[in-house]
């Protein structure tokens, strides 16, 4: 991973500080500020301060006011801090002029996750995703590397030598971001061919807020080993395990990094292969730390994401967890308000087994049994068929072969492209909805 990030020292002390714009509420951007503060903690910064102005426009040069920049830097000196943290993204001409004012390093919130998620990168895909995104902020920002060299400053002979280093630079960093685009698109093939081999799988995402306990869960219901922190990001790799429902009905469950407000674009893109765990998937576990008092706009974020991906269509099962740290006389008016929803302590084991109950239920309301009729010169299709759906026993005639097959609807299509003329797939009469997909060779 190339070196040039913001990386955030364990010993820093910092103020966050943020714009209240005419559309925006002051509770939010308190609120966004307390989750800057937390990502900050996560990424070893003490934050020690806030400031929060209230304005009609961004200002261009300073992005707060320029009085308000000056009782910020007041702040910077009293206490002692090396670090002003923004709750927004800053043009490069707005950090490099905070910078010269403050005489401290300024880091917006797209750097900070970026630093954090540079810190938590563990696998090939996950490094170079980060490392993509890193590259993808950073080169707009160059400027700011070089201010030791010379620069354009216009007309003829002015051209010095910092400004043939920047184009330099800027070359070789858009040629390391198409090598990075390469890879990733390699790597997501060889994930397309994993999934391939899972098509007859019924398959759940756990999606939902950061830190809710997803990788508890995950750990929880397949016996993994996947990291579990108190922290912000700690899971960043897509992981797959098989989990056993019961003795007949096992599903492939994913575990996706998490997800909080104002999430940058640029992040979602780079980890668009990790993310589309989500899109493939039958079923979202939307899981919700039911204990913080702000679920409810929690809920609303991973929606919005969701529905970024293009996946809003699909059915969702929705998992209060950390019930035990829920007071016990709002747990009921919780119930009441999504009576639809599961709720369990994954961390104490409670209520679980309700949990895997309510996903076999939904792996017998999704699988269909169909009757395909094949001609006798193309009985040698039904091997082919094992890719997408749970086969029972052929009956071969005469004049063709007859199977009756199980699969999720939506992997029908699949089934109808390999057909030849004269095949016939109708809905068997008999809709016992009882997959024996415990018997899958695929792999996770």
């Amino acid at each position: 991973m190339l070196d040039i990030k913001t990386k955030l020292n364990e010993l820093e002390r910092a103020i966050v500080a943020a714009l209240v714009l005419p559309q925006n509420r002051r509770w939010e951007v308190e609120e966004n500020l307390q989750e800057l503060a937390q990502l900050a903690d996560t990424a070893g910064v003490e934050v020690v301060d806030e400031l929060i102005q209230e304005r009609k426009y961004i200002h261009p040069a300073h992005f707060l006011g320029s009085g308000k920049v000056e009782e910020l830097k007041t702040m910077v000196e009293m206490h002692k801090v090396n670090t002003v943290i923004f709750d927004h993204d800053l043009t490069p001409a707005q950090a490099r002029n905070l910078e010269k004012i403050l005489e401290v390093k300024i880091i917006d919130r797209s750097a900070l996750i970026l630093d954090i998620f540079a810190s938590h990168a563990r696998t090939k895909e996950a490094k170079t995703q980060v490392e993509l995104a890193q590259l993808q902020y950073f080169l707009p920002r160059l400027t700011r590397q070089w201010t030791h060299l010379s620069r354009q400053v216009g007309g003829i002979g002015t051209k010095g030598p910092g400004e043939t280093q920047l184009e330099t630079d800027r070359r070789l960093i858009r040629t390391r971001i198409e090598t990075l685009r390469r890879e990733l698109a390699k790597i997501d093939r060889q994930r397309q061919t994993r999934r391939q081999s899972r098509e007859k799988v019924f398959r759940a995402a756990l999606v939902g807020y950061t830190n809710v306990g997803k990788s508890t869960i995950m750990n929880l219901m397949t016996g993994s080993d996947v990291l579990v922190q108190n922290q912000l990001f700690a899971t960043l790799d897509s992981t797959v395990r098989r989990v056993q429902l019961d003795t007949q009905h096992e599903i492939l469950l994913s575990d996706t990094v998490g997800f909080i407000r104002k999430l940058p674009h640029h992040l979602v893109a780079s980890f668009q292969s990790t993310l589309d765990e989500v899109f493939e998937a039958d079923l979202l576990v939307h899981v919700v730390d039911g204990s913080h008092p702000n679920f409810r706009d929690h809920i609303e974020t991973v929606n919005g994401v969701i529905k970024d991906l293009g996946a809003a269509e699909k059915p969702q099962l929705l998992v209060f967890n950390k019930i035990d740290l829920i007071d016990s006389g709002a747990l009921p008016a919780l119930k009441q308000d999504y009576p639809d929803a599961v709720f369990i302590s994954a961390a104490r084991s409670i209520r679980t087994n309700r949990l895997k109950e309510e996903l076999t239920g939904f792996v017998l309301r999704s699988f269909r049994r169909y009757i395909l009729t094949l001609p006798v010169q193309h009985a040698g299709l039904v091997s082919r068929l094992y890719q997408y759906a749970v086969l029972e026993e052929p009956h071969y005639e005469e004049d063709g072969v007859t199977v009756v097959f199980q699969l999720i609807p939506a992997n029908l299509s699949k089934i109808e492209q390999l057909l030849p003329e004269g095949a016939r797939i109708e809905e068997h009469p008999e809709q016992n909805g009882e997959p024996r997909i415990h018997n899958s060779e695929a792999e996770a």
